[in-house]
């Protein structure tokens, strides 16, 4: 399969590092315009200059905007008239047990995890119809329908961002326009060595059974053993922004390596 999605123009959210910036230079590389998002100039210019560094054909441009914010996405909507393709990839979770979890926790979680796409597909999906055709992908995650017991407001929030594609793909009907979720699992991100570096530390582990450990401990259906890579997480994410996947629509896209034990 050879995906092209030249004269495509598309804005991922949260792309200066991890899935974000591997699915914008995936999609630059299929011959998108992109657009990288993050919340400061520096982390965006930096950014910036690795993608065009990795892909010198790519054509990529900055945004910088607090893209959890009414402001930041008011601020995406005046500066691009139109969008082909937006994935809604800005995230945040931490590890809070139920009971220390306090509202400011839950309200972050959803501002940045659901309503951050609430208000970019308010501002971006209408064109999109018009258009009669365009890509809508939400990074969610496994933990929306495994709820995870030291994270339930993550899990919540992700629940609820698998919900809202399913809803927004049923404005789509009998047009070129599709919205899914996709769903990693536990993913090796940016800072990943440091990450289990610590984890082994605080366990009294070589480093190198750091990450078995860790899967073991807290996702041990996983059938893939360890954690996925970024690129694995992103290359489902590009296969839902493709031409391709014109047939795939509604759906959530397991990319968590087999650790949720329902078929579907």
């Amino acid at each position: 399969m050879h995906i092209r999605l030249d004269g495509r123009t598309a804005l991922i959210t949260g792309s200066t590092r991890g899935i974000g910036y591997a699915t914008a230079r995936m999609l630059g590389d299929a011959g998108a315009e992109v657009i990288v998002n993050g919340r400061t100039q520096e982390a965006v210019d930096d950014a910036l200059a690795t993608l065009r560094r990795d892909v010198p054909a790519g054509a990529f441009r900055g945004l910088v905007a607090d893209i959890a914010s009414a402001d930041g996405a008011a601020q995406a909507a005046r500066r691009e008239r139109a969008l082909d393709i937006l994935v809604c990839n800005a995230a945040t979770f931490d590890w809070t047990a139920f009971f220390d979890t306090q509202d400011a926790d839950w309200q972050r979680h959803f501002e940045i995890n659901v309503m951050s796409g609430v208000r970019l597909a308010r501002q971006f999906m209408q064109g999109m119809l018009e258009r009669n055709w365009g890509r809508i992908v939400l990074v969610a995650s496994e933990s929306g329908l495994n709820i995870p017991a030291d994270m339930i407001h993550y899990g919540v929030s992700k629940a609820a961002q698998i919900a809202l594609a399913r809803g927004l793909a049923e404005l789509t009907a009998g047009t070129g326009v599709t919205v899914n979720s996709v769903l990693p699992g536990p993913t090796a991100s940016s800072n990943a060595d440091a990450f289990f570096a610590d984890y082994a530390a605080q366990n009294g582990l070589p480093v190198e059974e750091a990450e078995s450990h860790l899967l073991q401990a807290i996702r041990p259906t996983s059938l893939l053993r360890r954690f996925a890579t970024v690129d694995e997480v992103a290359s489902m994410i590009v296969y839902a922004c493709s031409p391709q996947a014109s047939a795939t629509n509604g759906a959530a896209l397991r990319a968590e390596g087999g650790l949720l034990r329902h078929p579907g």
